[in-house]
């Protein structure tokens, strides 16, 4: 059984940066479950199924195949064979992974995935019910969050950065549904677990969240 680290937290809140550079440091492996759940929202939209209708979206999830590879640049996400990691982080997959993610057919589709690979290796895995439902018994939870504002000027900067229009106010917005819809969902809703250290991100640098969860999981492995 590997030592496992759970990340949750909503949208923008910086999950996904801290737990590739905390995993690199502790040379885990760095499980993106967010991605997953976008590669699976991909296809539903590509063969245009509504991803309103729970009934359309669960006949055809097995029709999916995930698996994740790893390389020099970090975690491959696989759908199907075809790697489409360089299409998923965009805020249209983002709406679309957060519409299929309240189904049971397709969380129960991805859990047994995302609990193989922890039991396995030691992993950090992130995403939305990481500590609450996928990793209850992981050895360390962190609930990350932060003002939505922050968040939003997070992801325009991430955008701008990649030569991409950002509207400020529309970004706010998105997040701020995308908060609503994980929070009240009656799948697995966003919630922090009981035992999770709470790190309010707003005003902490990407380095100084890092090295609280790198230290907060050596004390734990030490134990």
């Amino acid at each position: 059984m590997g030592f496992n680290v759970a990340i949750d937290g909503p949208a923008g809140s910086g999950k996904s940066t801290v737990a590739k550079r905390a995993a690199a440091q502790l040379h885990f492996y760095y499980v993106d479950t967010g991605a997953m759940y976008r590669a699976i929202g991909l296809y539903m939209s590509r063969i245009g199924v509504d991803l309103q209708n729970e009934e359309q979206v669960s006949a055809h999830i097995g029709e999916t195949r995930i698996d994740l590879a790893y390389d020099a640049s970090g975690q491959r996400v696989l759908l199907n064979g075809e790697d489409v990691t360089p299409v998923l982080r965009s805020e249209e997959v983002g709406a679309m992974a957060s519409a299929v993610s309240r189904y049971p057919a397709v969380r129960n589709h991805l859990t047994e995935l995302q609990r193989t690979l922890a039991r396995e290796h030691d992993v950090i895995m992130d995403g939305r019910d990481i500590g609450t439902c996928i990793l209850p018994h992981a050895g360390l939870k962190i609930f990350l969050t932060a003002d939505p504002a922050v968040r939003a000027r997070r992801r325009v900067g991430e955008l701008r950065e990649k030569g991409k229009k950002a509207d400020f106010d529309q970004i706010l917005a998105e997040i701020i549904a995308r908060d609503d819809q994980d929070e009240h969902r009656k799948v697995a809703p966003l919630r922090q677990a009981e035992d999770a250290v709470r790190l309010d991100t707003s005003d902490m640098s990407i380095d100084a969240v890092t090295g609280e969860i790198v230290r907060l999981a050596r004390e734990k492995m030490e134990k």
